[in-house]
């Protein structure tokens, strides 16, 4: 089989122009989606496992990780302005171009739809930078790849629908289109964002692939620095879980299932996406359901990893803001701090950072006690935020999940 070298060109021929179009190494850097990269790809190995054993392989495995890593701590609302750029030695283009398919496979072997949605979503967005300053014949070259093209401002709205279902700018609703038989009209300038969100929703389902079971056993040391990654990215995010610095919604949710009590699924939903987001172990969350009545642990376990992302459609869901809370009659037991913020997430950063700053504070100023003079403790008091905090059972920790 012809090996594919450095210099190789690679033309595609436009449709409306008829013009040769070449792109080279760095562009199916920036864009290894493409079926040319894929080609390429496979003209460097004759096989996956032998490619992965390769020092080649490992290099790609390593820049895999790092792009997995990376996806993790990627906040779309807060995105990079601007991209490291494509290097120009063909070794490391390769690498770039070789990881693309490792990575894909990392996540699939993972079995997590958490690590699937961040990388299809931090893949776009890259693309979506590559985008901006992209020659037009090139762009149209991208497009058509997806279905789509670089310069129409015309989309069928079942298609369209789907491409914006993630953005959340009013802007993007149907109310606010001009729809013409079946016709969604876009600006121009909105061209590389629906790209970006439709290759976001092509690589999400073209995910998970099915990966021969030696090959993730020779790839499960570096899956448990990738589960090591994200629980160091939500211990960063929140820290360890502060449960007494939950906000009043919170608490008085979870005494509603403390005392077997009926609970609305929105009351359902909101705690569980909130006790995810703060990063506590989904094993957890359901063992503090497993005390309301009629428990079924299969059908929570289910609950429980559809709202996290772990199963399902993959998404990953946000606990409610307080506004929402209110609509549904969530929002009770209101505290000074629940007027300063406007999500139980920010109440719980801020709470517990308060806690944390007050238990600094009198580590610093305490005194030494004196002799013979103990200290009588108040079994009767409560930690700062409620009595709940004593009352989640703290058995999960160490269960089974598939027990």
């Amino acid at each position: 089989m012809e090996k594919a070298t450095s210099s190789i060109c690679l033309p595609r021929v436009l449709r409306q122009t008829d013009a040769m179009v070449a792109l080279d190494l760095r562009d199916l850097a920036k864009y290894p989606f493409l079926k040319e990269a894929q080609s390429y790809i496979s003209n460097q190995t004759s096989s996956l496992d032998v490619f992965l054993a390769s020092s080649t392989g490992q290099k790609a495995i390593e820049e895999a990780l790092d792009t997995i890593t990376r996806s993790l701590y990627f906040n779309p609302r807060q995105p990079p302005e601007v991209l490291m750029p494509v290097p120009s030695e063909s070794s490391a283009v390769s690498r770039i171009i070789s990881s693309y398919p490792v990575s894909r496979i990392l996540v699939s072997c993972s079995g997590d739809r958490t690590f699937i949605e961040r990388l299809c979503r931090f893949q776009a967005w890259k693309v979506f930078n590559y985008l901006q300053e992209e020659e037009p014949e090139k762009k149209e070259i991208i497009a058509r790849s997806l279905g789509l093209s670089g310069s129409s401002t015309k989309i069928p709205v079942i298609q369209y629908i789907e491409i914006v279902a993630k953005l959340r700018e009013e802007k993007w609703r149907l109310v606010n289109r001009c729809i013409e038989r079946g016709i969604v009209t876009i600006h121009l300038d909105e061209i590389d964002e629906i790209l970006r969100e439709r290759l976001r929703v092509v690589m999400y389902q073209n995910l998970p692939i099915r990966v021969p079971p030696e090959v993730c056993t020779l790839l499960e040391p570096y899956l448990e620095k990738v589960q090591k990654v994200f629980q160091e990215r939500m211990l960063e995010e929140f820290g360890s879980v502060e449960e007494s610095a939950f906000p009043p919604c919170m608490q008085a949710i979870i005494g509603i299932l403390i005392r077997r009590a009926h609970l609305t699924h929105m009351g359902r939903f909101a705690v569980t996406a909130f006790l995810h987001n703060i990063g506590m172990d989904n094993t957890r969350i359901v063992e503090i359901y497993g005390q309301v009545p009629n428990f079924d642990l299969t059908k929570t376990m289910y609950q429980v990893d559809h709202i996290s992302g772990r199963g399902g459609s993959g998404t990953e869901y946000t606990s409610p803001l307080c506004s929402t809370m209110k609509t549904h009659a969530l929002c009770v037991h209101r505290d000074a701090l629940c007027d300063k913020v406007i999500h139980p997430l920010t109440y719980y950063k801020k709470k517990k950072w308060m806690i944390e700053s007050g238990k600094k504070k009198s580590a610093t100023n305490a005194k030494p006690e004196k002799e013979n003079c103990p200290v009588k403790e108040d079994e009767s008091s409560s930690p700062s935020g409620g009595d709940i905090a004593n009352k989640i059972p703290a058995t999960a920790d160490n269960g089974d999940k598939h027990q």
